[in-house]
């Protein structure tokens, strides 16, 4: 699996203002959340995962605590297929000249298996 397209995204992460009445407007849509943590709901896309989160812990995710995030806070996250990869990747973004806000948003989740084109799955619990 070290030939996973690069262009793609593992996990989008919205940043919202009230997760409760976030949680409640996607049911209405009648999406189904996967997994549910301390403060952030994932829902399972085709081949990625969607998270909400709160403001105030995404901002502190981000290594940025009290940081005001405001609208369209988000943030993205790439899935590897093992730590060597990560590292491999995090090194050419830095080389690209990206500042880093904590040590990686690219991530290997061994919970969350890819396939074999790199989409993220989120196992039956």
């Amino acid at each position: 699996m070290t030939d996973l397209p690069v262009n793609r995204v593992s996990l989008l992460t919205l940043g919202v203002a009230d997760l409760g009445r976030s949680r409640a407007f996607y049911a209405a849509l009648g999406w189904d959340e996967t997994t549910a943590l301390d403060g952030v709901v994932f829902y399972q896309m085709d081949g990625m995962v969607m998270g909400l989160f709160g403001m105030e812990p995404l901002a502190a995710d981000q290594g940025r605590p009290g940081a005001s995030l405001g609208t369209g806070a988000a943030t993205f996250a790439q899935n590897f297929a093992d730590t060597a990869a990560v590292d491999a990747a995090f090194a050419r973004a830095k080389d690209a000249g990206a500042t880093p806000l904590k040590t990686p948003e690219l991530a290997h989740n061994p919970l969350w298996p890819l396939d074999a084109t790199g989409r993220t799955w989120i196992p039956d619990t």
